[in-house]
């Protein structure tokens, strides 16, 4: 589906504009569109910013007026921190994002306009928009830094397109132990630590194996752990057979 553009409407700083690219970019958009930039284009100060995001800069529409800049977009939505006594329906980016990726594809074109750093979008810019984008920020400090702003939306288009991994576990060469590996485990040490006396007193060795039994379990074990741990009991057996707190010395006395 195609991207939305990301509209930067009347942008002050160079450093800014830059800003804003590595942050589509980062998340895969491309479509910049620049209306009116304080300081001309191109400019040199986004180049430096953007790090790796030029693209983005290079493929960038500059427009004279806002209108222009969305003559060909089918949907816009305009970012904005304040209430704009505007009747117009009011999204999170996350929502937004959603109903952006659900226009984009019945073949719709989608605009996120973004406001100058000041002070935002007039109402003037505001009132070309079919829907309003706020994000819940602390009330008592409400700015958002432009940069900030794009990478929030980028990130929701990410969210909302691709297959995005909730959670996963990185398993660094190993893989989870089996239930026939830490049974064994299990067994080790219940063998090992019998023989040295720890379950005592006998009445109470039933109870004592099966809360060890069910730590064992608990334990989401790989075989990396399970190695370690027949490792350590091995070694600690080892010590205390060659006379436990005497065996450590260098001259082998």
């Amino acid at each position: 589906m195609p991207d939305p553009v990301f509209v930067l409407v009347r942008p002050q700083m160079g450093e800014n504009i830059g800003a804003a690219a590595r942050a589509m970019w980062n998340f895969g958009l491309s479509r910049m569109r620049v209306v009116a930039p304080r300081d001309g284009w191109p400019n040199p100060k986004a180049v430096a910013m953007a790090s790796g995001a030029g693209r983005v800069l290079d493929g960038a529409g500059l427009h004279s007026t806002l209108a222009g800049a969305l003559g060909d977009t089918g949907f816009v939505f305009a970012t904005t921190a304040r209430s704009r006594d505007l009747t117009k329906p009011v999204f999170s980016p996350e929502e937004a994002m959603a109903k952006a990726a659900e226009l984009a594809g019945q073949g719709v074109s989608v605009a996120v306009m973004f406001g100058p750093e000041r002070a935002g979008l007039e109402n003037e810019d505001v009132a070309k928009a079919n829907a309003l984008i706020t994000v819940p920020v602390n009330p008592e400090f409400p700015s958002l830094n432009l940069a900030q702003c794009v990478l929030l939306c980028a990130y929701e288009w990410r969210r909302a397109t691709a297959e995005i991994v909730p959670a996963e576990m990185e398993m660094a060469g190993t893989e989870w132990a089996s239930g026939e590996e830490v049974e064994h485990l299990a067994r080790h040490y219940e063998d090992r630590l019998e023989a040295a006396g720890f379950f005592f007193p006998p009445e109470k060795a039933p109870g004592m194996k099966v809360t060890l039994r069910n730590l064992w379990s608990r334990m989401p074990l790989t075989r990396a752990d399970v190695q370690i741990l027949h490792g350590t009991m091995r070694q600690m057996v080892r010590w205390k057979e060659r006379g436990g707190e005497g065996s450590d010395r260098r001259d082998g006395s």
